[in-house]
């Protein structure tokens, strides 16, 4: 039998063929078998036991088990038994390509044959050793004749495409349960839609809108009919892939997380990390040192540190002061660049904490004792930082106006400004526009972040604007301003940068000013 890849010209006939090997634990993306071919997959089980993923379903799955998949429905196989791998042979091909009249037509009952009995979104069917073998013959037929390229050898293809799934069609099983069945034209805008999403979850603009708009459909009707078709909701579905693909990339690549991020169409770090360990249970080193370790049981050395950094983040969102510092100290001593520590330990942890406290999820007090937390770590770091000339990303002069006396805001955002990695100027409370403005030239910050609560006081965040104006540093530096009694449209009417409604956007705001 024929293994490995046996494929022709994809720009020609548009079908290719791959016998898998899986070891327990391990698992393979049937949709980007071949990212060239967007095409029908026929899938069979082989040798061992595992599962079968679709439509966020998790089906057993044995020796002599076959699945024909249409075009765009991403679906994967996963290994599960210790005692021996899973080998799956996977034929993938372009039925509009290979196949003739209504069997080409994925909108009529006659598409591949009647494979997919009642419009079913996927065709199953558990084989006898005679028929898989009379499959098996099939198969072997087709890798033959595209291998060979004998006179006439596409007929040969097509006439073996044809009996194939004429052969799977009769065995079509309806016992998978929930399966959706659907009207051929609902079938093919969710098939589209999922075909949309495969090619483009890595672009972050991608939403519910954008696909349904692409479909013609209403964003209400769009949505009812991809959760009924899946089962899921489409941002659960597109986040899901794209963490998916965070994993894979974890596992498969040496790229940072901030790169995964960005390849993935994820949002931003934070919100990643947090999505991310929701899907996982695991941070992102955590999954990647654990993969690691899979791989190599006595793995050692940057593997190790990976723990040892998941371990400072974790920590340090439970505030334990304590432990961060000492574990600090263990990753230096074993070897870890402080840098690494500093940005995939402290301030990665203190990411995930700005994001919660965003989204209402923790509040006040574990904001602060997570950032004592930081604080001792950066402590111990800072020497060490200091002699490798690392430099922050950017600096920050923040203070209450003049007139107000209040400080438990502008310390909360100080902090959240902080362990974003950014150098911050404290200048306390009652500050006068010219402070700021003097401060900000004096020590280069590149951004001006003011607090008011008092109604009384708010008139002096325009005084700073203007004195920036006078200093003739207003084009060089980005004014910020916030507070109980502050809104957008008093932002703008003063000429000031930007405003944002808590302490982690406001973090988030200066990060962004601050980016070279």
């Amino acid at each position: 039998m024929p293994s490995g890849d046996t494929r022709t010209d994809m720009t020609e006939s548009a079908i290719y063929q791959k016998v898998l090997t899986l070891r327990a634990g391990e698992g393979r993306d049937m949709h980007t078998l071949h990212a060239a071919l967007h095409g029908l997959t026929v899938a069979m089980v082989l040798t061992g036991h595992g599962t079968h993923r679709f439509f966020g379903q998790d089906i057993p799955c044995n020796a002599g088990d076959i699945y024909v998949v249409p075009p765009g429905i991403p679906h994967s196989f996963l290994c599960t038994e210790e005692a021996a791998p899973m080998t799956v042979r996977c034929l993938k091909f372009d039925p509009a390509r290979w196949l003739d009249g209504e069997a080409a037509d994925a909108d009529t009952p006659r598409y591949c044959y009647g494979t997919f009995h009642d419009n079913a979104a996927i065709a199953y069917a558990m084989l006898n050793a005679e028929t898989q073998a009379a499959v098996t013959e099939l198969m072997d037929s087709i890798a033959l004749e595209t291998a060979g390229h004998r006179p006439a050898w596409q007929d040969a293809v097509r006439a073996h495409l044809t009996l194939l799934l004429i052969t799977v069609g009769r065995y079509v099983s309806n016992t998978i349960q929930n399966i959706p069945r659907l009207h051929a034209m609902e079938w093919h805008t969710v098939s589209a839609a999922l075909h949309t999403v495969a090619a483009r979850f890595g672009d972050s603009t991608l939403t519910l809108g954008s696909v349904a708009d692409g479909l013609y459909v209403s964003k209400s009707h769009f949505s009812r009919l991809f959760k009924q078709v899946t089962g899921r909701p489409f941002s659960d579905y597109l986040k899901g892939l794209r963490l998916d693909h965070a994993c894979k990339l974890l596992c498969e690549s040496a790229l940072t997380v901030e790169e995964i991020v960005g390849q993935c169409g994820l949002r931003d770090l934070p919100s990643f990390y947090a999505a991310f360990h929701a899907h996982t249970g695991m941070t992102p080193n955590q999954f990647r040192a654990l993969h690691v370790q899979k791989q190599n049981k006595n793995y050692e050395g940057e593997e190790h540190i990976m723990i040892i950094l998941s371990d400072i983040s974790e920590n340090l969102q439970k505030g334990k002061s304590k432990i961060v510092k000492e574990m600090v100290q263990q990753a230096l001593d074993e070897g870890s660049n402080p840098e690494q520590i500093l940005n995939e330990g402290l301030l990665a942890g203190m990411s995930i904490i700005g994001e919660k406290f965003k989204n209402n999820e923790v509040y006040v007090p574990e904001v602060l004792v997570a950032a004592r937390a930081m604080n001792m770590g950066v402590q111990v770091l800072k020497p060490h930082l200091m002699a490798q000339g690392v430099k922050a990303t950017g600096k920050v002069c923040i203070g209450t106006v003049q007139g107000d006396l209040h400080d438990i805001g502008k310390n909360l955002v100080k902090m959240m400004m902080e362990g974003k990695g950014l150098e911050v100027v404290d200048l306390g409370t009652d500050v006068p526009a010219e402070t700021f403005v003097q401060t900000a030239i004096e020590q280069n910050c590149q951004v001006i972040c003011c607090s008011a609560l008092l109604t009384t006081t708010m008139g002096v965040m325009g005084d700073v604007v203007k004195a920036a104006e006078a200093a003739g540093i207003r084009d060089k530096v980005k004014i910020m301003v916030g507070g109980a009694p502050i809104n957008e449209a008093f932002c703008k009417q003063i000429g000031a940068d930007c405003y944002t409604v808590d302490a982690a956007s406001a973090a988030d705001a200066a990060a962004e000013f601050c980016a070279p």
